[in-house]
C-alpha cells in the first residue's frame, strides 16, 4: 500500500523537518519591536521561512527533499486560496463600499514596469529583465513568459529567480513591510490590506497578519479586504500582464536599450 503513495509523501526527512520548523516557530510564538512610535510584530510565519531557508544548507534537506516540498507547497497553497476566499462573503458590503479602488489597485501593480525595469538594467541585467518586472512574478507569470519567450529564454530566466526570490523572502518583506507603512506613515490600515494583495496567498498572509496584530478591532475587515484583492488580482492580473504590463515592458526595455547604446557610441565617439 505504502509503495503506491507519491514520493513526496513518503519522505519521511521532508515531514520531519516540516514537523520541527512548525514546533519551533509556534513555540517562539509572535514577538514585538517597539520601534519609535510603532510596533514592528515578528510572527511565527517569519521564523518558519527563516528556519526552512536555513535547512537548506544544512544535510537535514537536500535536492530531493526540496523537488518532494513543491507539490505539498502547491496544495496548501491551494487550501489558503480556499479558505481566503470564504472571507469575501461576510464582508461583501464593506466591499462595495470600498468601491473601484479594489478594482483599480491592479494598476498601481504597473510600478513593476516603471521602476523595476530600469533599476534592474542599471543592475546589469539585459532582456532578463522583462522578465523580472513585468508583475509580481507568481504562477500566471511564468506561464505567460514560458508561452511567449520559450523556456531557455533570458525572460523565462528573469521570471523564474523573481519568482524563487518572492517564494523566499516574499512573505517575509511584505509582513514586514505592511507593519513599518501602517506604524509610519498616515495610510489606512484597510488600504495596507487591499495593497497586500497582490496575487501571492504567502505574501498577502504575511502582510494581512502583520496589520491584524497592530489593529485586533479591525482583523475581520483587514483579512475581507486582503482576501478579496488578492482574489481580485489574480483573475485580473493574469490579463493585465498580457495586454498591458509585458508590451509595456518590452518597448520600455527598447526605448532604454537604445537610448543606453546611443549614448555609449557617443562616449566612445569623444573618445577617439
Amino acid at each position: 500500500m505504502l509503495s503506491r503513495l507519491p514520493d513526496h509523501l513518503k519522505d519521511w526527512r521532508l515531514h520531519a523537518a516540516i514537523l520541527a520548523i512548525v514546533l519551533i516557530a509556534e513555540f517562539i510564538g509572535p514577538l514585538s519591536l517597539s520601534i519609535g512610535p510603532g510596533m514592528l510584530p515578528i510572527l511565527p510565519m517569519i521564523y518558519a521561512f527563516l528556519l526552512g531557508i536555513a535547512l537548506l544548507f544544512t544535510p537535514v534537506v537536500n535536492e530531493r527533499q526540496s523537488k518532494n516540498a513543491q507539490p505539498i507547497t502547491n496544495a496548501i497553497i491551494l487550501i489558503l486560496v480556499a479558505k481566503v476566499s470564504l472571507n469575501i462573503g461576510p464582508a461583501l458590503d464593506i466591499i462595495v463600499q470600498v468601491g473601484p479602488a479594489i478594482l483599480l489597485q491592479e494598476i498601481g501593480n504597473l510600478g513593476t514596469v516603471l521602476i523595476g525595469l530600469p533599476l534592474a538594467l542599471l543592475l546589469g541585467a539585459k532582456r532578463e529583465a522583462i522578465g523580472m518586472t513585468f508583475s509580481i512574478a507568481r504562477e500566471g507569470s511564468l506561464a505567460i513568459i514560458n508561452d511567449k519567450f520559450g523556456f531557455d529564454s533570458p525572460e523565462t530566466r528573469g521570471v523564474f529567480s523573481v519568482y524563487l526570490f518572492g517564494s523566499i523572502f516574499g512573505a517575509v518583506i511584505f509582513g514586514m513591510m505592511a507593519s513599518v507603512l501602517a506604524a509610519f506613515t498616515p495610510l489606512d490600515p484597510l488600504a495596507l490590506a487591499m495593497a497586500g494583495g497582490v496575487g501571492s496567498a504567502s505574501m498577502m498572509a504575511a502582510s494581512s497578519s502583520s496589520l491584524s496584530a497592530l489593529y485586533p478591532e479591525m482583523a475581520g475587515e483587514i483579512q475581507s479586504l486582503a482576501s478579496a484583492g488578492m482574489i481580485l488580482s489574480i483573475a485580473t492580473g493574469f490579463f493585465m500582464a498580457i495586454f498591458i504590463a509585458l508590451p509595456m515592458a518590452e518597448r520600455m526595455y527598447g526605448l532604454l536599450t537604445r537610448k543606453r547604446s546611443r549614448a555609449t557610441a557617443e562616449e566612445e565617439d569623444v573618445r577617439e
